[in-house]
């Protein structure tokens, strides 16, 4: 297997063209090709900067998870922070856990900063929001947000081999009028919902609110976790 590590996004362009196959770190495949094969090309990420940035307002898909530390929200750096092993966090990207993953660990913490992911594509690079990324799986190159006011992040114990955990993740945004609003994303299951009301008037008007939308519909031991993550991270 030829491994191909462009510079640039034409470069990156090239190598799809010719049929090189995106992987990350390849926690997720190196055992399925293992299995059924390895690919004549592969293509990482690792080197192009557009994918590589580590900033407070911008994450790349070649960033490895245990590099994501305090230059961005914190509801993002404790998702990343609850992924796997300390091994597996030293190779699994971003990328790979949005895009590649069943799991998707972070997506929770991206929707309630309302992300948006910038992809590449046959006619070069552009923005699109992480529902089109998910179900096309594009090639992410990597996702932006805007600072929220706070952000909190709530993952249950889980037992290995066992059904995925359940996570709360919230940001607290500001608009123009300084109206403040909370942005919730639950992981139940394999599922994420998120959901949104605002927060000016306190946890127990944001609990009301959410109880009319999906997160109502929540078996009550999640509500209740919902409950304490809007309780605790308002109070």
């Amino acid at each position: 297997m030829l491994l191909r590590l462009p510079t640039s996004l034409s470069e990156a362009q090239e190598c799809l063209a010719e049929g090189a196959v995106p992987i990350g770190g390849a926690t997720l495949v190196w055992a399925l090709w293992q299995r059924d094969g390895f690919p004549e090309q592969a293509m990482s990420l690792r080197d192009l900067p557009e994918a590589t940035a580590l900033e407070p307002e911008a994450l790349g898909a070649a960033v490895v998870l245990n590099r994501v530390d305090d230059r961005v929200p914190e509801v993002l750096r404790r998702a990343a922070g609850s992924v796997g092993t300390g091994a597996v966090r030293r190779t699994a990207t971003v990328g790979g856990n949005l895009v590649g993953s069943t799991l998707r660990c972070l997506l929770p913490a991206a929707l309630v900063l309302d992300a948006h992911a910038t992809v590449l594509g046959t006619d070069g690079a552009y923005e699109t929001d992480l529902a089109e990324v998910l179900a096309k799986r594009h090639l992410l190159l990597g996702i932006r947000w805007r600072t929220p006011v706070s952000s909190g992040y709530h993952k249950e114990p889980g037992d290995a081999g066992g059904p995925p955990p359940l996570v709360v993740a919230t940001a607290v945004h500001a608009d123009g009028q300084g109206r403040r609003r909370l942005r919730i994303a639950v992981r139940d299951g394999y599922e994420v919902l998120s959901e949104s009301a605002p927060c000016d008037g306190g946890a127990d008007q944001v609990v009301e609110a959410l109880e009319r939308t999906d997160v109502g519909a929540l078996a009550p031991a999640a509500r209740e976790v919902v409950r304490r993550h809007i309780v605790d991270g308002l109070a």
